[in-house]
């Protein structure tokens, strides 16, 4: 059995393949905007990496004091990189809907391939 960290980066790498892929494919077309749609991605891997991380840090048993709170700011982090991107886009930023949907999808996607990978290598 693998260990969660390196799910956790398996994902993180489907997830580049992809928005990389779609960066490629469709930008050029102009069907996505590449800045939204690289700030979509962005935004999700940061924050599904620094969640992974927190909790793994947070919940591991026995964990030591050091790495409870490493896992607690982490955590901090992700809300309070969350929350500044939410205020940004209210505010300041405009942006394109659809590609920075694309970029936050591009995540999904990522963990459902990293699973089927998963599954088809356990078999």
């Amino acid at each position: 059995m693998r260990p969660q960290g390196f799910s956790v980066l398996t994902v993180e790498v489907w997830h580049g393949i992809l928005l990389l892929t779609l960066l490629v494919m469709l930008a050029p077309l102009r069907i996505v905007e590449p800045w939204a749609l690289l700030l979509g991605g962005l935004f999700m891997g940061v924050n599904f990496f620094l969640l992974g991380y927190g909790i793994q840090w947070v919940l591991a048993p026995f964990a030591r004091k050091g790495r409870v709170q490493a896992g607690i700011f982490l955590l901090v982090l992700k809300l309070v990189l969350f929350l500044g991107l939410l205020w940004a886009l209210f505010r300041q930023v405009r942006l394109d809907g659809p590609s920075f949907a694309a970029g936050v999808t591009s995540l999904l996607i990522a963990v459902f391939l990293e699973r089927l990978w998963s599954w088809r290598v356990s078999r």
